[in-house]
């Protein structure tokens, strides 16, 4: 574990995603350089694959809704 010196805007962004996202700002902050790197080690692949792809290496079942209409 370290420090690790960010630009304000970015801290402030992260910040602001976190809430959206209900994670706290260091969560926010590894969802977006784990994914980041995903795709740079995955450059043919887009979001939603990466993260389908990240649900089924967990258990998750990404085909069936989360969310029912009410």
């Amino acid at each position: 574990m370290g420090i690790v010196n960010i630009d304000q805007d970015l801290h402030e962004q992260l910040r602001r995603a976190s809430k959206v996202s209900c994670r706290s700002i260091n969560a926010q902050a590894e969802f977006w350089i784990k994914v980041g790197m995903l795709c740079e080690t995955n450059p043919t692949l887009g979001f939603s694959e990466i993260i389908r792809r990240e649900y089924q290496s967990a258990g998750v079942s990404a085909d069936q809704p989360m969310l029912s209409a009410a």
